[in-house]
């Protein structure tokens, strides 16, 4: 299964830059990569034009978006992390309550279609 999230990042130049940085092979903490990875989560990845990022995600059947919330938020490394990367990001206005990624909504499957 795969869900898609999206947010929007700063308006700044040089912080998106950095925000593109931390991203790179080797610059994401070993921790928060074996935490993604335990949650379920197969393969992500996130896009960008302008200040909007898009995140794609191949889940696992099971997987459980509040039980790795909770973890998440429970493990010292991950929190830092995501304190970290919450000064570049925006939540948009239809995030839920204390999110700052939105889920979005599929609205169309080639595949549905004859």
């Amino acid at each position: 299964m795969i869900r898609v999230l999206t947010l929007d990042l700063v308006d700044d130049a040089a912080a998106i830059a950095e925000y593109g940085r931390w991203h790179q092979p080797g610059n994401v903490p070993a921790p928060v990569l074996a935490a993604i990875r335990a949650s379920g989560v197969q393969e992500m990845e996130i896009f960008r034009t302008g200040t909007r990022l898009v995140m794609t995600m191949t889940i696992a059947p099971d997987f459980d978006p509040a039980a790795k919330a909770n973890a998440d938020a429970a493990d010292p490394e991950v929190a830092a992390w995501e304190a970290r990367m919450g000064r570049f990001q925006r939540a948009l206005p239809a995030a839920p309550d204390g999110s700052r990624w939105t889920p979005m909504t599929p609205i169309f499957a080639l595949s549905d279609h004859p």
